[in-house]
């Protein structure tokens, strides 16, 4: 009798799939369930948003080191009931690490806000690296 070994990953249809206890984090990670954060600029600023619902702002660390923004937080739960003898607790963390382009300004300082779920911080761009436009002059000339 002969038994084929077939990889999991082969059989399995691409879908989308809840993390389990037994996974490791750098799967996690790039399995994409860490989609709460984006970053995007304009010709003045550059911007970080991080969803964070449910968290309030006084767990939350937002730390720019070294070209990187590093935001943590952490999130926990207590209820509890004598008369039914029950007790929950929860918590929960995050981490999120993302690159800041290097034309940031490393003067100024970056402002961040908190609104309803969603952290945003903003970094001014040196001068030296926003647009500058050019006078076209006119040469006379035949």
């Amino acid at each position: 009798m002969s038994y084929y070994l077939t990889p999991s990953r082969v059989l399995s249809f691409p879908s989308f799939r809840f993390p389990s206890f037994w996974d490791d984090e750098d799967e996690l990670v790039q399995s994409g369930n860490a989609t709460g954060l984006s970053i995007s600029e304009d010709d003045q600023k550059v911007y970080v948003e991080a969803h964070l619902p449910g968290i309030d702002p006084k767990d939350t660390e937002v730390t720019y080191h070294d070209g990187y923004v590093w935001i943590k937080g952490e999130s926990t739960e207590k209820e509890e009931d004598k008369a039914r003898k029950y007790y929950r607790r929860a918590s929960s963390s995050f981490s999120y690490r993302v690159a800041v382009p290097s034309d940031v300004d490393q003067n100024s300082e970056p402002e961040a806000k908190y609104k309803n779920g969603i952290l945003n911080i903003a970094f001014t761009k040196a001068p030296e690296s926003q647009p500058k436009k050019i006078q076209v002059k006119l040469e006379a000339g035949k």
